[in-house]
């Protein structure tokens, strides 16, 4: 993929981001954190790009002959399509920027419309699996059970993070708050995904962003959208991956679980600073588990991601 692609499928998932007009603050300052944070990667300027987009100064028809190869245009694509589900179903809006989108790359109607619609079945899975417990009689919280949780989801999705798929990326958000849908039934509180969004909001996770960094990790890194060599380049590899999946999934679900213990009467302040000081005891903590990671990457597979999702 040469720069000049990179740098236009970067463009349309900036502009994805903001087809619905319709984003908070908070997510707005996160992308413009991580614009900023990417500042000189590769070659481009991501901040630039960002306001370029903000400003409207960039369009689909200013952006898209960059697109040169079929995998360039499916990727630029793919990753539109899990922004724009990030934070749940499409609105109206995002329907119309991916047909727009899709037209005008000259894509395959049947390919785009199965990844959207596996793209929309991961945004809105319910939060309950197969296995939940709702309406049962309340137990004793088991805090060693909650624990290990815990720490299977984050190394679950420490091994995601390394895997080549726009999908595999995208499932890392739903299941972050899966988990805290399931720390919170442990104390007694049934919660629906607006509550379990606020929660990560409230603590500086935001779903469209933090989907926005962790692909753009892997695109700028050579990794997204590879197949076949791609997990094994994921493995030995670790610039690409900086553990983040792992230490904000860590570090939500301890939270959580202090949070919800506590009777939910954390100020936002003390909540996002927890999750702060919890983040960077994970970040310590992702070499030690770093070998499990990746015994867990080498498992999965993209068609066993929605499953995983779905909690069958």
């Amino acid at each position: 993929m040469t720069p000049n692609e990179t740098r236009a499928i970067v463009t349309v998932s900036l502009l994805a981001a903001f087809a619905d007009g319709d984003k908070h603050e908070r997510e707005r300052a996160e992308i413009k954190r991580i614009a900023d944070g990417f500042s000189q990667a590769d070659g481009l300027h991501l901040p630039t790009l960002y306001q370029d987009v903000l400003m409207k100064r960039v369009s689909l028809a200013s952006v898209l002959p960059e697109l040169v190869s079929d995998d360039a245009r499916r990727l630029a694509y793919e990753m539109a399509a899990c922004v724009c589900d990030a934070d749940g179903a499409q609105s109206t809006a995002e329907q119309a920027f991916l047909a727009e989108l899709s037209t005008a790359l000259r894509l395959d109607a049947g390919s785009t419309g199965q990844f959207s619609q596996q793209a929309e079945a991961m945004a809105t899975a319910p939060l309950a699996g197969a296995a939940s417990t709702a309406g049962a009689t309340a137990a004793p919280v088991d805090d060693a059970a909650l624990d290990s949780a815990i720490l299977n989801a984050a190394i679950l999705n420490g091994a995601l993070e390394l895997l080549p798929e726009t999908l595999s990326t995208m499932a890392i958000i739903p299941l972050q708050m899966k988990l805290v849908y399931r720390i919170g039934q442990a104390h007694g509180y049934e919660l629906d995904s607006g509550h379990v969004k606020d929660f990560l909001a409230t603590a500086g996770v935001g779903l469209t962003s933090q989907y926005l960094e962790q692909a753009g990790r892997k695109l700028l890194g050579g990794l997204l959208g590879r197949v076949g060599g791609g997990l094994l380049r994921g493995l030995g590899n670790q610039a690409v991956s900086t553990g983040m999946s792992f230490a904000a999934t860590y570090a939500l679900g301890h939270v959580a679980k202090r949070y919800y213990a506590g009777g939910r009467v954390m100020s936002a302040q003390v909540l996002k600073d927890a999750y702060a000081r919890m983040t960077q005891e994970a970040q310590g903590l992702y070499g030690r588990h770093l070998p499990a990671i990746q015994d867990k990457a080498r498992t999965l597979d993209a068609g066993k991601v929605l499953g995983l999702v779905r909690g069958g």
